[in-house]
């Protein structure tokens, strides 16, 4: 299943004003394809919060996509202490050889394949809308988020259809203070 993919400005300027300001009415006149991912905290109002921060800082530089060496002075420090350490890239690492296996695999094992902390490149390359990133072509865009039951509260974001790239949104959650990620619509 898939959506239509709507303008890169629309898309970034409204998910901006939903992290920052939630839902409006506008909101609904067009509803995308939408998941939630649902996880398990101690506090999920505060891994909201927390997921809100970080990917508002994010989107706010798609216009003007900083150098690497300039995230830790803009992200919040707990979320750079979550991400692994930076690793030092790989000369003989075969890229097309990866692509062939990583597409070979299964949903389950992709997602096992995905679990644990991420390097801040790695996820930043999600966003990141130069031609050295994925970030002009990103699958999921937030859309709401909120509480269920004590422990548990969710995340909805707008794709581009199902299945969608999740594991940098499941990483923004972990990080967030969020655990046992799950996906449905």
């Amino acid at each position: 299943m898939s959506c239509r993919k709507l303008p890169r400005m629309e898309v970034v300027g409204g998910e901006l004003r939903r992290l920052r300001f939630g839902l409006d009415a506008g909101d609904s006149q067009e509803r995308p394809f939408l998941v939630r991912a649902r996880f398990l905290a101690g506090n999920p109002v505060q891994v909201i919060a927390n997921a809100r921060t970080v990917l508002a800082i994010v989107v706010e530089q798609t216009g003007d996509w900083p150098a690497f060496e300039r995230w830790p002075q803009l992200l919040p420090g707990w979320f750079l202490q979550r991400s692994a350490p930076e690793s030092e890239p790989d000369a003989s690492f075969d890229v097309e050889a990866w692509m062939r296996q990583w597409r070979a695999m299964t949903p389950e094992q992709k997602a096992a394949a995905d679990e644990g902390p991420w390097m801040l490149s790695d996820w930043l390359y999600y966003f990141d809308p130069t031609e050295d990133g994925m970030g002009s072509d990103r699958s999921w865009w937030w859309w709401d988020a909120g509480t269920e039951e004590p422990g548990s509260g969710w995340v909805q974001v707008a794709t581009t259809g199902w299945p969608f790239g999740s594991g940098s949104l499941r990483w923004l959650i972990e990080a967030s203070g969020g655990r046992d990620v799950v996906y449905g619509m």
